[in-house]
């Protein structure tokens, strides 16, 4: 039985990163959210594509210094953030802090003075936009995000000492298409400019990924002449997005064996090594996480009818499902599995010590390959 493997496509990777990059005017800095996939050789992919990376913890900033050394981030994110992760923002040169409240840029003024350095900063603002269509919304509703637009202009017009603020930040959904992401940006950019007299604006990521559909892409030419559009109409305006799941989550592949099948009660269970304590994805987000079939050569064993099936993992849950599929054909113990579009928040979201088995394996290349090795293999071998 071999361990289950998660497989980087990293020449893929790089295609579509460069697709990303030639699709937006070259004014917009195409910045990577590092939560989404922080692997070392993800980011080493990108590094020479991409404009900066975005951080939303001291250990991204630890992680992007030990993989990239000498390349600051470029945004250090995310709420709550203590003294400590303030001062290691300060220390590690992050050229932009987004800034989630009052109390917290009062706070990292004071650091900025008592270290003898200038905190740089984009104001975190919690837009009232409506965003219809989108799957998650952080903004525009009583939220932990941002501040209230009246705070972020007060802000803006009296900063504390040891603080320059250059402009606004602003995350306030995901799951968009490229038109209503488009809009979004145009809207928080006429804000930005019109209230607080921003120089830079950070519109954020949120580019709709349909696992439903792993054929479906983000329309980046559509979005990028959108883009372009909003830097004509105010022109000097320093804009820069900031994607993570639509960069990687087409290049990452979670590839496992097929332990058992059974029937129960008139339904097909085919349980797998691992589960959703190595991918969470589908727990996270309520969907069937797409895979194909690779066929074990001297399989035997039991093997579904070929129709609907749900596939689960180890875990002594019965919310441990991975996908629920009425296509997929037989399936049989000792198949190999590819779960598609697990190269973002995947194993990096997922509860891993729980029942504390083996973590997943970890390899660069293409993913239907590796599978048809692995499945060409005896069984037990």
């Amino acid at each position: 039985m071999t361990r289950p493997v998660y497989v980087h496509d990293l020449d893929a990777l790089t295609g579509h990163a460069r697709a990303i990059r030639a699709a937006l005017p070259r004014p917009v800095e195409l910045l990577y959210a590092v939560k989404a996939n922080p692997e070392p050789d993800v980011l080493r992919t990108l590094a020479p594509v991409v404009d900066g990376f975005e951080t939303a913890s001291r250990g991204e900033l630890c992680r992007l210094a030990e993989v990239l050394p000498g390349r600051p981030a470029a945004g250090y994110a995310g709420p709550g953030k203590t003294d400590a992760d303030l001062r290691a923002a300060l220390g590690a040169g992050v050229a932009r802090i987004h800034v989630e409240s009052p109390a917290e840029l009062r706070r990292l003024g004071a650091l900025a003075v008592a270290t003898g350095r200038t905190a740089r900063v984009l104001l975190r603002v919690n837009l009232p936009l409506d965003v219809p269509g989108a799957s998650l919304v952080m903004g525009g509703r009583p939220s932990p995000f941002g501040m209230d637009p009246a705070d972020a202009v007060a802000c803006a017009r009296r900063p504390p000492a040891g603080v320059e603020v250059h402009g606004v930040h602003a995350h306030l959904a995901s799951g968009l298409d490229a038109p209503l992401a488009g809009a979004v940006a145009e809207a928080v950019v006429r804000w930005s400019v019109a209230e607080v007299g921003a120089r830079e604006v950070d519109v954020g990521g949120g580019m709709a990924v349909d696992y439903g559909d792993p054929a479906a892409r983000f329309d980046w030419a559509g979005y990028g002449r959108a883009l372009g559009d909003v830097l004509d109409a105010y022109p000097g305006v320093r804009l820069r997005i900031e994607p993570g799941r639509s960069v990687t989550v087409h290049c990452g592949a979670y590839l496992t064996e097929v332990i058992d099948v059974k029937r129960s009660y008139g339904e097909w269970f085919a349980v797998v090594a691992g589960g959703t304590h190595h991918l969470r994805t589908p727990a996270a987000k309520g969907h069937a996480q797409p895979f194909t079939v690779h066929r074990r050569r001297d399989g035997g064993g039991p093997r579904t009818d070929g129709g609907p099936v749900t596939v689960v993992g180890q875990l002594c849950t019965p919310k441990d499902v991975l996908s629920r599929s009425a296509d997929a054909g037989p399936v049989g113990v000792g198949d190999v599995l590819v779960f598609a579009m697990a190269g973002a928040y995947a194993w990096n979201i997922s509860h891993r010590d729980f029942l504390l088995h083996e973590p997943p394996e970890f390899r660069v290349g293409d993913p239907d390959r590796i599978a048809a090795e692995w499945a060409a293999r005896p069984v037990d071998g």
